[in-house]
């Protein structure tokens, strides 16, 4: 079996015991590396800079710099790290800004080990994870987002796509996987990220989950 190159990873919590808890947790994941765990969202900047992590684990509420805030600044980044929000909330507010700044997933810290080791594999490869609830939360708000800003200006958004980038962006806002749009679509996987790409770059958009939820907002 080949040897797999373990996910660099920066955990960002305020809490001294959650960073050691989540460093030792994750430590049991072979395909995964800790390489840093820092304090506060003041110090992320300097941290990506060194460390170069391809998936960072942010808390929200921290005394400096909250973790949205620097999750928003990642993103304005050339070559950002996908950004996994991890909290103890899941408040509707907080769920429509981690959307916003462009997370790559929400994930509560009472989720199970593998859980969490699931969803920074899967924010690596570019794949947008959410536990159940908060899934639910953001399906409600994209709906409640498309009743107020209109249903006409998100398909005049899609329209800008070919068909088969509109398919493709129809699949993932059905929460498939790049490999399961293969399938259905008959592409290779590669394929399917090229389509992935040019639909980010037409839309204006920096990840899967807006993409969806533009999608429904124009149902």
């Amino acid at each position: 079996m080949a040897d797999v190159t373990p996910v660099r990873v920066l955990i960002v919590d305020d809490d001294p015991l959650v960073r050691s808890g989540l460093s030792m947790m994750l430590a049991a994941f072979d395909e995964i590396q800790v390489i840093a765990a820092i304090s506060d969202g003041t110090e992320v900047a300097a941290a990506v800079n060194t460390y170069r992590p391809q998936v960072v684990l942010m808390d929200i509420r921290m005394p400096g710099l909250d973790g949205l805030t620097a999750t928003a600044d990642l993103r304005r980044r050339r070559d950002p790290p996908e950004v996994v929000v991890l909290t103890t909330f899941d408040t509707d507010e907080h769920v429509r800004r981690a959307m916003q700044v462009g997370a790559s997933g929400f994930l509560l810290k009472h989720e199970p080990p593998g859980d969490i080791a699931q969803a920074i594999r899967r924010a690596a490869e570019g794949e947008p994870i959410f536990t159940p609830s908060v899934l639910r939360k953001v399906m409600g708000l994209a709906g409640e987002h498309g009743r107020s800003q209109g249903r006409d200006r998100a398909l005049e958004r899609l329209r800008r796509l070919s068909p088969g980038e509109t398919e493709v962006a129809r699949l993932i806002a059905d929460g498939r996987t790049n490999q399961e749009i293969g399938v259905e679509l008959r592409m290779s996987t590669a394929t399917v990220k090229a389509y992935v790409t040019r639909i980010f770059t037409k839309l204006g958009l920096t990840n899967r989950v807006q993409v969806a939820i533009l999608v429904h907002e124009s149902r």
